[in-house]
């Protein structure tokens, strides 16, 4: 009976594990194997070692695209954060038209990327944009935007904190989760709307903070559809918008070098990893939560 019941449940089970045998694990053991290759993809692939790994490290483009890569993480990740709490909170407000304000501020996350991308090409047009026109009118001359070397990348941050829907609706969950008896025992010690803030609301938001973190860091290492659409490939202006992934795919499917590309994906899987482990590490001292002594 018991064989018969094991038998039954690997059966049920088996066609997922074929999906994960044959979509995951399989490519990811071939890339690794590909990147000690010389594998263009239409020839047999040409064993090699460590070669790729050893010319990228001498690769100007590779480190101008990590470079580029952890500048953008740097500055968009942080401001996610802070521009996602803060709206949650806001939104958590018991107001008139909660639920409408609720449903506008998650709509932009339903576009399409490129859909945003040419909307926003469009705002930042330093020549006839809204934004510059708008800075004009109360006397400030607004920058080149994506035109300019050092806007190019705030100018992308920008575009990317008008899609929080996601991850103001993961805030919002946890600020709901959130014991209401905590802020009663606040009021009756008379702690006002900041002190609750900063002593109970963020604290105990923090799980939630972490997840977020974590999830977007890992999204912005591996930022793609959004600078390629703005700059068709290119990276431009002066390659300032040439992100990892970019470069990446421009080495697998325009040069057709991908050994080289494959060894590129598992060194910022190395990254992403390290990175990873450092902020898992580090929760324990500012993650906290409820119930906790």
């Amino acid at each position: 009976m018991e064989t018969r019941i094991r038998r039954a449940g690997i059966l049920f089970a088996l066609p997922w594990i074929i999906g994960l045998l044959a979509f995951y694990a399989y490519p990811l053991f071939s890339s690794m194997y590909y990147s000690l290759t010389n594998y263009n993809v239409i020839s047999p692939s040409q064993w090699i070692g460590f070669e790729n790994y050893i010319t990228l490290f001498n690769d100007d483009l590779f480190w101008k695209g990590l470079k580029n890569t952890l500048a953008y993480a740097l500055m968009q990740v942080p401001l996610a954060i802070m521009f996602g709490v803060t709206l949650a909170m806001l939104l958590n407000l018991p107001v008139f038209g909660q639920g409408f304000l609720r449903t506008v501020f998650f709509l932009p996350s339903l576009l399409p990327v490129i859909a945003t991308t040419i909307l926003w090409q469009w705002l930042l047009n330093p020549q006839f944009g809204l934004v510059n026109a708008f800075l004009e009118k109360i006397g400030i001359t607004g920058p080149g935007w994506l035109g300019d070397t050092t806007w190019s990348k705030p100018s992308l941050v920008i575009m990317t904190l008008w899609v929080l829907g996601n991850s103001i609706l993961i805030y919002l969950a946890g600020l709901q989760d959130i014991s209401k008896d905590y802020y009663e025992a606040a009021d009756i010690d008379g702690a006002n709307w900041l002190q609750k803030t900063f002593h109970i609301t963020i604290p105990l938001l923090t799980p939630v903070i972490f997840f977020n973190m974590i999830m977007g860091v890992i999204h912005a290492l591996q930022e793609f559809t959004l600078p390629y659409a703005l700059t068709y490939g290119t990276g431009n202006p002066a390659e300032s918008l040439l992100f990892y992934s970019m470069y990446l795919y421009n080495n697998a499917f325009l040069y057709m070098k991908m050994g080289y590309a494959s060894a590129m994906a598992w060194i910022l899987f190395v990254v992403v990893m390290l990175i990873t482990v450092v902020l898992l590490k580090s929760s324990g001292k500012w993650v906290f939560y409820q119930g906790d002594d």
